[in-house]
Order: structure tokens, then sequence, then C-alpha cells
């Protein structure tokens, strides 16, 4: 396998690309001339998405795809055949938010939030493998998050579905090991979408409480999305395991291992009161 992975004339598969950082990481690999299969459960937006990226000479596809409904991901590889000869890349960015504490969320709350992030990532996973088996050299692309490192109090099903996709992504990573088909995953910090905007709000919450922890978690979102989505792409490129979004990432993975079960000393005061720190 070579040293570099050249995205030139390869095609990815993106989940979540309508907004945010998978839009924003659509934006940085068509710059580099991959092709794309853009898929979001809206298709407003992944049209937004495709006509951002349009240029001449490259292939875009369009497809509005609900990762939590297990039946259409596992049609959606035909339908990308009908427009792409091969996949080459699979990005699962796909995401949702979920603030409350165990006993705020119910459990509909936290199927949901599973449903999209860790089963989207998984059922995504198992439908393009044969693709991605079939081309010469691929990667697999996991979107975590901070709290895939870390879980504070106040995200237990948020927290719990991304060391989810981080534990899925890694023992994945070593089971692929000795073939072409590379894993990596990506933790973000503090990007600037709109996750915990649209984040689902459990009835334990009264909107008081919700407007304060909104505020509260859009204050430390604060890289541009484009940022974001250049350093991912470059780790991919760069074929790195782990991908540390933004300061407070790096420093997240430090404290872990410095701290690795008496983090919340120190992150307490931090984010006590946030439902999210995340793309």
């Amino acid at each position: 396998m070579p040293s570099r992975l050249r995205l030139a004339g390869r095609t990815a598969v993106l989940t979540g690309a309508g907004s945010g950082i998978g839009r924003a990481t659509a934006v940085a690999l068509a710059a580099r001339g991959c092709h794309l299969a853009l898929a979001d459960i809206s298709a407003e937006r992944v049209a937004d998405t495709a006509r951002l990226v349009a240029r001449e000479g490259l292939r875009v596809s369009v497809h509005r795809l609900d990762v939590s409904d297990r039946a259409q991901v596992m049609a959606f590889p035909a339908q990308v055949l009908q427009h792409h000869v091969g996949v080459d890349l699979l990005f699962n960015v796909a995401g949702v938010g979920l603030g409350g504490t165990y006993e705020q969320v119910s459990d509909d709350d936290v199927a949901w939030v599973m449903d999209v992030n860790f089963w989207g990532t998984v059922w995504m996973t198992r439908a393009f493998l044969p693709a991605l088996r079939a081309c010469d050299d691929a990667q697999i692309v996991n979107v975590s998050s901070v709290f895939g490192m870390v879980a504070p109090a106040g995200n237990v099903a948020y927290s719990a579905s991304k060391f989810a996709v981080r534990g899925f992504s890694e023992a994945l990573r070593w089971e692929l090991e000795h073939t072409h088909i590379g894993v990596t995953v990506v933790h973000p910090g503090g990007v600037a979408t709109n996750i915990a905007n649209d984040a689902r709000v459990p009835d334990g919450v009264d909107e008081a409480e919700r407007q304060r922890k909104l505020v509260f978690s859009n204050k430390r979102l604060r890289m541009p999305p484009s940022k974001a989505g250049e350093i991912i792409v470059r780790g991919v490129e760069a074929r790195k395991l782990r991908v540390l979004v933004g300061w407070d990432a790096v420093a997240i993975s430090l404290l872990t291992r410095l701290m690795p079960v008496r983090y919340w000393n120190v992150l307490g005061s931090w984010v006590r009161e946030s439902p999210n720190v995340e793309r």
C-alpha cells in the first residue's frame, strides 16, 4: 500500500453531506478531484452541497438517505453504482445530538441517537464493504467526537454512541489490517455547525434549561467547518489512524492519557452545563 492516498479520480461516498462537516469534507474532496456520492436525510441540503462542489469532469450524484433505516442503507450501494464505476472511500459523517442526563432521556431518545450515530455507521460499512474490497486502495472514515474520548455528565446517550463508533472503528481497523482497506476515526472538537441547534430535546428538559445549555454550547463551537473538512481530508490522505480536529480535541486526547479515569475533575467546570461540544 502506498504511503499516501491519492484522491484524484477516486470516488467517495459521504453521509451527512448536506451541512457542517459533511459538506466541508465534500468541498475538500472535490478540490482534489475526487468524485462524490453525496447522501443526507435532507434532499434540499444535499442538493445545495452538490451545486457547491460541481465542476467540470467531476461526477457528483445526490441521494436522500436516512442512515437509521437499515433497509435504505442496504439498498444504497446499488443506487450509487448506477452513477459511479466503483467506491474507494466511505465517509460516515451523519450524526445527531442529544443532550440530557440519563434520567432525562427516554429509551426512545437513546435508540434514536444510537440508530443514527452508531448503527448508521455499522450498516453503511457493511453495505459498502464489498465495493471497497473490489477497488485497489480504500479507506473507511468514521466520525466519532471528543465525546468519544471523554464522557461528560449530561451526555449519556450521545457519548455512548460516539464511544461505540470509536470502538467499532478501532476493532475493524485491526480486522482489516492485512487488506487494502484502511480505517480512520475522526474526533472533532468544537466545530461551528448546527448540531447543537438541531439536537433533540428530551421531555425532561424544560425550555429555559434548553436555551441556557444551547447558548453555552454554541459559544464553544468555534472552528469553521471548512477548516475541519481540510483537517479531515489531509488526515485521510496521510492515512492517519486517528484525526483530532481542533485544539480542544488535542487537549482532551492528552488529558485522557494523563488522567484516564479522573479527567472529569478537570473538565467538569468547562462542560458541566453543555449538552454538546461537537460538530
